[in-house]
């Protein structure tokens, strides 16, 4: 029998949103979380979204993680059709920096949460997958706990080295 590995689902709006998705992909690498990643559009590929937020928990996935920039419905789209958490990466945009894919993600109705990160923080986003996902496998909850003294460590030695350049 083979031990169920966590699956995250991680969904563009486009292509050209890769640059950004890519940091949440290298967090679920890191934390050795499957991953799909698919380009799929709230608004010219309706259907396909909404089938495949039904399917998702059936199709393995316990998180789903969906970057969209300007109208930014997609995340909103996915969770409307799954129980599964969706976190939101808003995509800055060359038209409003990103306010409006923000704006979009971030004010859900009541009854269809999506978490939300920052514009294009798509490392948070990753983070916050593990995280949630770390309540369900507690490899990742030490594995989150060694990242966390990774970056105090890290302060501390870039505190050391301000100090030794300036002194």
């Amino acid at each position: 029998m083979s031990i169920k590995k966590p699956k995250v689902a991680v969904i563009m709006g486009s292509d050209s949103d890769l640059p950004v998705v890519r940091k949440a992909v290298e967090i679920l690498k890191a934390f050795e979380v499957e991953f799909e990643i698919n380009v799929m559009s709230a608004h010219r590929t309706p259907e396909r979204a909404t089938e495949y937020a039904r399917n998702a928990q059936d199709n393995g996935f316990e998180v789903i993680i969906a970057a969209a920039g300007k109208a930014a419905h997609l995340p909103g789209v996915l969770a409307a059709f799954t129980t599964l958490p969706v976190i939101g990466i808003p995509i800055k945009s060359s038209t409003l920096d990103g306010l409006d894919s923000l704006l979009s993600i971030v004010q859900m109705p009541s009854g269809i949460p999506v978490a939300t990160v920052a514009v294009d923080g798509a490392e948070n986003a990753g983070l916050l997958a593990v995280q949630m996902l770390a309540i369900k496998y507690e490899f990742l909850g030490e594995k989150l706990k060694q990242h966390k003294e990774k970056m105090k460590q890290d302060v501390i030695r870039k505190d050391q080295k301000i100090k030794e350049e300036v002194f």
